[in-house]
């Protein structure tokens, strides 16, 4: 299935958890990370059992430490 990540396109295996797309795709680190999905802020929480949909778009945000 096709999924938006950051404005780019991605192939992902079916029912796939957020968990598992930050694992198998996008390979980072989770600290300081936040995702939206649809424009809806998703719990870390939840990301092991949040499965995505074909077409969704997904925001990731990073926190960084700047002055």
């Amino acid at each position: 299935m096709e999924v938006t990540i950051n404005n780019q396109n991605y192939q992902l295996k079916e029912s796939c958890s957020i968990e598992q797309m930050l694992t198998d795709v996008m390979s980072t680190e989770t600290n300081g990370l936040a995702i939206a999905v649809n424009q809806t802020i998703i719990s870390k929480s939840v990301w092991n059992t949040y499965v995505l949909n074909p077409g969704d778009q997904i925001i990731l945000i990073k926190a960084t430490q700047g002055g």
